[in-house]
């Protein structure tokens, strides 16, 4: 309908380009072949990465979401390192999810500590503001110029080390879309000035999620609350295999 705004099942959200196809890319993709409609939002430029310029980076996240099928990608100015919980970023956020209505939104985890080898500060602040921007948006009185929407589920990718996830999505079949996206961050994987090999690292992570449900590759989350399950089948996955 002309005017309208489109609305998305599912609403990736990451502080950086390429946040969202590091912890959630394959299940994207994967969430889009089952039929689905797929958003990203960016909160920043990304412009403090060792790699690459704004101007570039918005090339190569654009390429990313079009391997990954992705309906819709926005990109905000919060300001690289920048990203804290304020009313004014839980503002933005809950503007964007009255916008697009999603079902389910995936976003950073809200916990970790920052620093080297460990979730970046933004990271941290962009789970939080994710989570309160979802209470926000609920509220009748808040931007009375757009109607109320709950969110079903938040899940959160970047799990601080050590922490188990509620649980794993097989991206097996999807493995060689999900590389090639992130490939298309070449400032950030393919940079031949950086000595650490990113790639490898997030295959290593792959597999080992993957290991935890007998697949080869996969990605986890955790659910922000409970999770309502009215089916025990809907949750144990595909039926065993027989050795």
């Amino acid at each position: 309908m002309a005017g309208k705004t489109k609305t998305y099942d599912i609403l990736a959200i990451g502080a950086h380009p390429d946040d969202v196809e590091v912890g959630a890319g394959g299940v994207l993709i994967r969430m889009k072949d089952m039929g689905y409609s797929t958003g990203i939002v960016y909160l920043t430029q990304g412009e403090m990465g060792t790699g690459g310029t704004a101007a570039l980076r918005k090339k190569e996240a654009a390429e990313a979401a079009r391997i990954m099928g992705a309906d819709l990608l926005e990109r905000h100015d919060l300001g690289d390192t920048k990203v804290f919980d304020t009313p004014q970023s839980r503002a933005l956020v809950a503007r964007a999810l009255r916008k697009y209505r999603p079902k389910i939104v995936l976003a950073p985890h809200w916990d970790g500590h920052s620093g080297k080898r460990q979730s970046h500060a933004d990271h941290i602040a962009t789970g939080r503001v994710v989570l309160n921007a979802a209470n926000l948006c609920r509220l009748k009185k808040f931007d009375p110029r757009s109607a109320p929407h709950e969110v079903l589920s938040i899940f959160h990718y970047f799990l601080p080390v050590g922490a188990p996830p509620t649980f794993v999505v097989d991206i097996t079949p999807y493995y060689d879309r999900w590389v090639a996206a992130l490939k298309a961050h070449r400032s950030q994987f393919l940079n031949p000035k950086k000595s650490r090999d990113y790639l490898w690292t997030l295959e290593t992570l792959a597999r080992s999620f993957g290991a935890l449900i007998g697949v080869k590759y996969a990605q986890g989350f955790v659910s922000s609350s409970p999770m309502h399950v009215g089916d025990l089948f809907a949750v144990t996955g595909p039926l065993p295999r027989t050795v």
